[in-house]
């Protein structure tokens, strides 16, 4: 990430697992361009279903280790 751009969202792959809750993996981010019209996206590994979800981050996101500590879903960690 160059200096002075801002997190627009978090790159995820989500591994569906059997019996369990969804796993979204980490693994990497979208920054947007100083002109606002378009995006920057650093993977860091590569899915194997080749889906990538953005989701904006959140503020507890900082706090990631980016090693797959996410068990649940975004939307059931509110």
């Amino acid at each position: 990430m160059a200096e002075g751009q801002q997190l627009a969202f978090r790159a995820f792959t989500v591994v569906k697992r059997e019996g369990a809750d969804d796993y979204w993996l980490p693994i990497g981010a979208a920054f947007r361009h100083q002109d606002g019209d378009g995006l920057n996206i650093v993977l860091q590994a590569l899915p194997i279903d080749g889906r990538v979800v953005l989701r904006v981050p959140k503020d507890d996101d900082s706090q990631s280790n980016g090693k797959g500590d996410r068990q649940r879903s975004p939307q059931s960690r509110r």
